[in-house]
């Protein structure tokens, strides 16, 4: 008897894995389906702190959220969607709803990724995608290489070469952000402090 095998498109392969893999990530990337293990304790907890950072700087009374997980629909190509680590929106970013659980990049103020072993993914293709987007910040705590970098300010699809912190340097979230907060690079990195 003869099997008919339908080809999936690349959005209904990253539905399966989504399903079959739960906790894992999976985004598509500039038409690439890239899946990511579950995080780690530190990557969590680094997480954790900035949400506190963001909340004692009075996030939501300046007309903002940050959520953790939330998907960002991406203008790279039709099926591209990243799904951010932690992000700052505006408050009404629901109202931005694109598909499943993916919302417009024009609700995104800021990005944040730390690093896990597909940390090649958050220090290019998601530079690229999120520049693209118009994202006016994307951060990466890079616990790779014991550094965060900072994108600011996007112009024709590229970000200009970020800003590097090192140990022991404090991250001045940009304006554009919505607060006034300097971030310690040793607990973006390690979620201790």
């Amino acid at each position: 008897m003869a099997v008919m095998q339908q080809e999936l498109t690349l959005g209904e392969a990253a539905d399966q894995l989504a399903r079959a893999l739960p906790g894992h990530r999976v985004e598509i990337l500039q038409g690439r389906l890239t899946v990511t293990p579950p995080p780690d304790g530190s990557h969590q907890l680094a997480l954790t702190k900035l949400g506190r950072a963001f909340d004692r700087a009075g996030i939501v009374e300046a007309g903002y959220e940050y959520v953790q997980g939330v998907g960002l629909w991406l203008p790279t190509l039709p099926a591209d969607f990243a799904i951010p680590d932690f992000s700052v929106v505006d408050e009404d970013f629901r109202d931005a709803h694109v598909t499943k659980n993916y919302y417009a990049p024009n609700v995104f103020r800021l990005v944040v990724e730390i690093t896990s072993s597909n940390w090649s993914d958050d220090l290019g293709p998601k530079v690229e995608c999120y520049a693209q987007a118009d994202i006016p910040a994307y951060l990466v705590v890079d616990r790779k290489h014991g550094e965060v970098l900072l994108y600011t300010e996007p112009a024709d699809g590229k970000y200009p070469d970020p800003q590097r912190f090192k140990r022991g340097q404090d991250v001045a979230v940009p304006e554009s952000v919505g607060v006034a907060l300097d971030l310690s690079v040793d607990t973006l990195l390690d979620g201790d402090g």
